[in-house]
């Protein structure tokens, strides 16, 4: 089993959700919010839980909160300010966007040789998942530099690092939806009603 003291959890809330117009982790499903679903997949599994994000509204739930260094520079710069106030060498990394997320599914990256590696993240649908992965806190270099030269892309760094990619099983790839317009929010109620 893992040792708990070895890895950070860090939730990325920073984003502006232009597409679902308003903050997505605050969204609820039978009155919880998709960051608290996100949280309870996670706890098991992690040592303590950082919240990268520059609203207030996610104190509430009781975690350090860290803003976004790089203010409205996307996932990227989310992933670089969580890592940069990380305590640990290996984080796992969630967005906020998928409420549907089970600890079991989380425990299948914990379970891989994730220590050989920069990143290991999640494969679904024929789909890797760099938002739901394991980043080593050294990734936080290559992001800045990116950064720097104002790239944007999470895969572009991803696509840079030592990466392992682990398969989960299709009956797994309706958990790991991100919710990210409001048709997409009915089909995950619709899921979850019946």
């Amino acid at each position: 089993m893992v040792d708990k003291k070895n890895i950070m959890g860090i939730i990325l809330a920073g984003g502006k959700s232009s597409r679902m117009g308003s903050d997505k982790g605050l969204l609820k499903i039978e009155n919880k919010t998709f960051v608290e679903y996100v949280i309870e997949a996670m706890k098991p599994l992690v040592d303590d839980i950082v919240i990268v994000s520059n609203n207030s509204k996610y104190d509430q739930f009781g975690y350090h909160r860290v803003e976004d260094d790089i203010p409205d520079s996307g996932h990227l710069a989310s992933l670089y300010s969580g890592l940069k106030h990380s305590n640990t060498e290996h984080n796992l990394v969630l967005s906020c966007d998928i409420p549907m997320i089970k600890t079991e599914i989380l425990k299948k990256l914990v379970e891989a040789d994730y220590e050989n590696y920069d990143v290991t993240q999640i494969e679904s649908n024929n789909k890797t998942m760099p938002l739901i992965a394991i980043y080593k806190k050294q990734c936080m270099h290559i992001c800045l530099v990116l950064l720097q030269k104002e790239e944007r892309r999470l895969r572009v760094a991803v696509n840079q690092m030592n990466t392992k990619t682990v398969l989960i099983d299709s009956k797994f790839d309706q958990f790991v939806q991100n919710v990210n317009t409001k048709e997409d929010l009915k089909t995950i109620n619709h899921a979850i009603e019946h």
